[in-house]
């Protein structure tokens, strides 16, 4: 039996493949009973975490993450404080140590989106409650099990199936992919330039485990290569918050060959689904949309609107899952059954 009561949840590496599934498992069981509307003819499963409360941290404003841990506070029948950018003073005027010792003897669970990987880390050392990480550089933990469970759904279990990511392969979308892909027996291909490829330790960690659950690890820069056969084609912005606007051109010129378009997909299978955590920049309806579109001439970047509004994209689906998969880590990890 599976018991992750008073676990943080920070990376998926801290996390055995067992464990991983028990949490997709155990979020396609509140799925349905949100769907349902109840348990067992009760209200979903606020009685057991009443008077319960937890800090959502955002040094990083977000959409969905926040969203999710509202939603999902809320049906667990517990409060909810939202701290954004603006709203605590951590690592200003308040070190990490601090802030995380305040927290733990006001709430019972805190949530962290920021920055630096090293930082929900330190905030998980100095707190008595688990802590969960939104988003650093390095990892999305929480967003690859969105992306799982959607996957999941589609093709009934995950094991042996590819996963190919196009873009930028060296930050959190990419390394988190390539971690959870490794732990439940999945083939990863990360397609890009080779200066966009994953660190050479991390990749190598993951063939280490990836050689233990019967998945594997590619690397490569050749598109057709890359998407041949995938069951899975992702990609994510190529920019993301808090890098600066300087470096669009750079990657534009860089990425713009890894757009997942209909060539791409082409060389997937037919049964094969486009994943994308959003937001995303597949048409000018947005002001970024507009202003790189004016710069640089291109009106669609990391995926074509051709394929965004596909039968084959599960971007919406996967975006609801990250509500459901986000109530299954704290419902547990506050000692939910």
């Amino acid at each position: 039996m599976v018991d992750l009561t008073g676990r943080d949840f920070l990376k998926l590496l801290d996390y055995t493949s067992e464990e991983i599934q028990y949490l997709l498992d155990m979020s396609a069981r509140l799925k349905r009973e949100k769907k349902a509307g109840s348990v067992n003819g009760a209200p979903l499963h606020k009685g057991s975490f009443t008077g319960k409360n937890i800090a959502l941290i955002f040094e990083k404003n977000s959409t969905r993450t926040s969203c999710s841990f509202e939603v999902a506070a809320s049906d667990l029948g517990m409060g909810s404080t939202y701290l954004g950018p603006t709203g605590s003073q951590i690592g200003t005027k308040e070190s990490i140590e601090d802030t995380a010792r305040v927290l733990s003897r006001m709430y019972d669970g805190i949530e962290y989106r920021g920055f630096g990987q090293e930082l929900v880390e330190e905030l998980a050392k100095y707190a008595d409650v688990p802590v969960w990480n939104g988003l650093t550089n390095e990892f999305h933990p929480t967003q690859m099990l969105a992306d799982m469970l959607t996957i999941e759904e589609n093709f009934g279990s995950l094991k042996g199936l590819k996963l190919t990511y196009m873009g930028d392969a060296r930050y959190n979308m990419g390394n988190s992919y390539m971690v959870v892909c490794a732990k439940l027996g999945m083939h990863y291909t990360a397609c890009c330039p080779s200066a966009y490829f994953p660190t050479p330790e991390l990749v190598e960690t993951c063939k280490a485990i990836a050689a233990e659950t019967g998945g594997s690890i590619t690397l490569t820069e050749n598109v057709a290569e890359g998407c041949k056969d995938a069951d899975v084609v992702c990609t994510d912005v190529w920019v993301s918050m808090g890098e600066p606007e300087e470096v669009w051109e750079q990657r534009i010129h860089d990425l713009k060959p890894y757009q997942v378009n209909r060539e791409a997909m082409s060389y997937a299978k037919p049964t094969a689904i486009f994943l994308h955590c959003l937001p995303s920049f597949h048409n000018t309806q947005t002001q970024v949309g507009k202003e790189i579109a004016e710069k640089y001439g291109i009106t669609e970047m990391e995926v074509t609107d051709e394929v965004f509004e596909s039968a084959q994209s599960k971007v919406f689906d996967e975006a609801e899952n990250r509500m459901h998969t986000i109530k299954a880590v704290v419902y547990t990890t506050l000692g939910g059954k």
